[in-house]
């Protein structure tokens, strides 16, 4: 890490004019030329056209969540945790035999389910409240 570190520094120091035209390039002459090397590096991947659907429907979901102000964060975390996620979720019923009662039984994994259900609950519950002082007034 040091030396990429050490690197990107020597190679981006006497860059720096560089990177200062591209900033100056307008918007609409740099977003199609964004938009097609991404095109060009999702297709290259495996030299196939799913993966630049993918891409684009990915690039309208980032689009409506910038539209209306939701993170983006969440959905990656969970586009990168969700497959070891349902693995293991998957191995932890095959010990239970097919029982989602382990979930319930031990105090760790209860507390976080009763924990994320909180979590999960509190806007909706603080909305409702906000309803009603509204009908107040």
């Amino acid at each position: 890490m040091y030396i990429g570190n050490a690197m990107l520094l020597i190679l981006n120091l006497p860059l720096i004019p560089l990177w200062v035209k591209v900033l100056k390039v307008p918007y609409r002459i740099l977003f199609p030329l964004i938009l097609l090397f991404c095109l060009i590096g999702s297709y290259s991947l495996k030299n196939d056209v799913f993966d630049v659907l993918i891409m684009i429907i990915f690039g309208i979901v980032g689009y409506l969540f910038k539209k209306f102000d939701y993170e983006g964060a969440p959905l990656i975390l969970a586009f990168v945790l969700g497959p070891m996620f349902e693995l293991n979720l998957r191995r932890s019923l095959i010990l239970s035999e097919g029982s989602f009662s382990v979930f319930f039984t031990h105090p760790i994994s209860a507390v976080t389910i009763a924990l994320a259900i909180i979590l999960l609950l509190m806007p909706f519950v603080s909305y409702l409240t906000r309803r009603k002082e509204g009908k107040k007034a």
